[in-house]
């Protein structure tokens, strides 16, 4: 018996240990993912703390008042409460969760400023617009545009500034940062560096359809004289992006990587409130079943404040608005 539960418990450990080679949030790779790492550990360390705690008192009471051999007819006396064990376990639940909360609401404006130490830098702004089911990365200082992967400099703040064309995406860097809303007509901020040069994968956590899971796209951080050359590469060679070409491009389906020497802020930016919506329902129906709908009745929020527009709203519903 006791040779059976140790092979349980080396055979449990090494599970154990090679799965952390998947858990890359726990391998944190700049200042805002370590953010991150670290109040995940801190979580579960409480969380141990409780499951070991609350484990340890149900065996000792079921041990210590287990039938034994001369207490079987034993009756215990009437209780009416303890008022101590009452306080004890309002108290500490009420602790834990202020332990817990303090340092997530520390941690979730942390989140939304600029990494500590790279305050008197230039942030490098990049666009993130989504669609499906692909990432499309506008440098507007540089004038160049990727599809499927975008470079970064090591060392350096990347701000970049999320979007949608179309339904809404989940941006997640699990080495570099946490997840943030893409959507459109409307524009999220999020704040990452990259300690190192590395490869580090990107992806969609929000299902949106059959090609969501393939949604990925990889983050290339290089030394800062790489990130110029590569960008003075991609300048003299890669070629222009034509407004009906984009227009395709957002069209549902799986793509490569792309390069493009000129952005598609030229002529349209998703997070602008009366831009043009690019949404296409009929090519749905092959990877859904179901050709979606789109509404020709004007945005409420664009809509005149009158009575017989909130007629119309609360008759109609969700009818009356969407893309």
């Amino acid at each position: 018996m006791k040779r059976l539960l140790a092979l349980l418990t080396a055979g449990a450990g090494t599970a154990l240990l090679s799965g952390c080679e998947s858990l890359v949030v726990l391998n944190p790779q700049g200042p805002v993912a370590r953010s991150i790492a670290e109040l995940i550990n801190w979580s579960l360390m409480w969380m141990l703390l409780v499951v070991v705690v609350v484990i340890g008192l149900f065996v000792f009471i079921v041990w210590k008042y287990r039938e034994k051999p001369g207490n079987e007819d034993y009756e215990p006396p009437e209780e009416h409460g303890s008022l101590a064990l009452e306080i004890t376990w309002v108290v500490i639940p009420i602790l834990i969760v202020i332990a817990l909360t303090i340092p997530t609401v520390k941690a979730l404006y942390k989140l939304e400023d600029v990494p500590a130490g790279y305050e008197d830098q230039t942030p490098l702004v990049i666009h993130v617009t989504s669609a499906d089911w692909k990432w499309i990365f506008s440098y507007p200082e540089q004038n160049i545009e990727t599809v499927n992967y975008v470079n970064i400099p090591a060392g350096r703040t990347v701000d970049f500034r999320l979007t949608s064309a179309g339904t809404m995406q989940s941006f997640w860097i699990p080495a570099l940062a946490g997840q943030k809303y893409a959507m459109a007509k409307m524009e999220n901020q999020l704040f990452l560096a990259a300690d190192h040069p590395g490869s580090y994968l990107g992806r969609n956590t929000n299902f949106n359809g059959k090609g969501y899971s393939g949604m990925e796209f990889e983050v290339l951080s290089q030394t800062p004289k790489e990130f110029e050359e590569w960008v003075s590469d991609v300048k003299a060679t890669a070629p222009k992006l034509s407004e009906p070409e984009y227009e395709k491009l957002l069209e549902p389906t799986h793509l490569g990587r792309q390069t493009y020497s000129n952005t598609h802020l030229e002529w349209v930016n998703h997070a602008d409130p009366d831009s043009k919506s690019y949404t296409n329902p009929e090519m749905y129906r092959l990877d859904h079943g179901y050709p979606g709908k789109t509404f020709t009745e004007p945005d409420q929020y664009n809509a005149p404040n009158s009575g017989e527009s909130q007629n119309n709203t609360k008759k109609d519903g969700g009818e009356k608005h969407g893309h």
